[in-house]
């Protein structure tokens, strides 16, 4: 089946950089957005870290990028604060079904169209609670103390080369600030969309949940179906202050001609939570682990992630879980599929340091074969530095059992079909953390690649 979401946008790009990245693209960027020396300063900072930083040397091999080979900026807006959406991006989203939901489920959405945020709405609830979600560019502008007090703290431009390229050329992506005793019902969503052929899109996201809070956010992307490559390199810096609960849910839903190379990070205060709820579903290369920093005693952090991929595709995803505080707890659990010659691989890291005393970690990798040519890996690291913490692995991977595929085949599933049923189950512990639309969309998503 075709790749549903991979049609082109037909638009005229108010401004358009040429291929290749140098100090004067840091520079034009900043100055179109009229950005504060403090920022440019911290670009610069990044661009320095850059040149110096190497591929990582570990994971898929991806020495065959040549970043001068993309473009670093592209926007159909003249001025993001004050040019009126054109018809033809609010029809792209209206494809793409995310006005709908905005109505049915969310208290706010956060749009963004290549290089620049082209649509921002919350309900009057959001705004009377005081919440601030915007843009991350409009942050810089409006909210320029908070952002500068957080920015890069957890993801420093100096952590690797993709992060660094992140922050020296970052345009875009979401600003989250909750208020003490916040609670939301309703989660808040960002979507990013790549419209432009060999653009890469680069944005920044930084949440900020203080004291006594319960918020649920969810992003989603998908871009067209080109014969040259985009690059998307994102970084999420996510800070929980005490006794607050959030949840972050991913659904990637790339085209098999991007590369996925994100970092996201979270730090945890005492008696927080987080629960990453991580699908991955597109991408021709995707490298993503979303990390805890269980710093407060009695934090909590849980990764659940599904990583899907057939022909070309390869998934090399996981998840981090550092733990500093006291009686901290985590847990993964993984769930990839794997058919015509898709590679998927599981790389974790847990770490229970010397004073986090009576910890405790638990990892559970799950991987369901459909074929004989398919194949996956895990390749986990624990390390535990004191005595009253342990943790527990286990993995296993599966194949389509035979009578089981025999007894559907009897009730008149097709082989595409029973495998479709198989797999749906297999991946139940993720969806059943989605609000229905989405379970229902990530369902649908799933019956395309397999």
């Amino acid at each position: 089946m075709d790749y549903q979401y991979g049609f082109t946008t037909k638009i005229k790009n108010n401004i358009l950089f040429k291929k290749g990245l140098n100090l004067k693209v840091i520079k034009k960027i900043s100055e179109i957005k009229k950005e504060p020396k403090w920022m440019f300063d911290f670009r610069l900072q990044a661009y320095k870290n850059f040149l110096k930083l190497k591929n990582p040397n570990w994971g898929i091999d991806i020495s065959f990028i040549d970043f001068n080979d993309y473009i670093y900026f592209a926007s159909a807006l003249k001025n993001e604060a004050n040019d009126k959406i054109p018809d033809e991006i609010k029809e792209t989203f209206n494809k793409l079904g995310i006005d709908e939901k905005e109505q049915q489920i969310l208290s706010g959405i956060n749009e963004q169209f290549d290089s620049q945020t082209v649509f921002h709405e919350l309900i009057k609830e959001i705004k009377q609670k005081k919440i601030i979600f915007c843009g991350f560019d409009e942050a810089i502008q409006k909210h320029g103390e908070i952002v500068k007090k957080y920015l890069g703290k957890l993801v420093n431009s100096s952590d690797n080369k993709y992060a660094a390229l992140n922050s020296c050329v970052c345009s875009g992506g979401s600003f989250l600030y909750v208020p003490k005793n916040t609670i939301l019902d309703k989660p808040l969503q960002s979507y990013f969309r790549i419209n432009t052929k060999s653009l890469g899109q680069f944005e920044r996201t930084l949440i900020i949940i203080e004291e006594g809070c319960q918020v649920h956010y969810i992003e989603g992307c998908t871009a067209p179906v080109y014969d040259k490559n985009n690059l998307h390199a994102a970084v999420v810096e996510v800070f929980i202050n005490q006794n607050s609960k959030f949840r972050y849910s991913t659904i990637q839903n790339w085209s098999k001609n991007v590369l996925n190379l994100v970092t996201k990070r979270a730090i945890l205060e005492k008696n927080s939570f987080i629960e990453w709820v991580d699908g991955n579903v597109g991408s021709l290369i995707n490298m993503k682990y979303p990390c805890s920093i269980l710093k407060g005693d009695n934090s909590n952090a849980k990764c659940i992630s599904i990583a899907t991929c057939n022909k070309n595709m390869k998934q090399d995803t996981g998840a981090k879980m550092i733990h500093l505080g006291k009686n901290t707890r985590s847990q993964i659990i993984s769930k990839t599929i794997s058919s015509d010659n898709g590679i998927s691989n599981f790389r974790g890291l847990v770490k229970i340091t010397k004073n986090a005393i009576n910890s405790f970690s638990s990892i559970e990798c799950d991987t369901l074969l459909l074929d004989q040519t398919s194949s996956s890996d895990t390749i986990p690291k624990e390390i535990v530095e004191n005595n009253s913490s342990f943790i527990k692995h286990e993995a296993k991977i599966s194949n389509i059992d035979k009578e089981l595929l025999f007894y559907l085949n009897s009730k008149g599933f097709d082989e595409k079909k029973a495998k479709q049923l198989f797999s749906l189950g297999f991946i139940k512990p993720f969806t059943d953390l989605l609000p229905l639309e989405y379970a229902v969309e990530l369902n649908r998503l799933l019956k395309e690649i397999i």
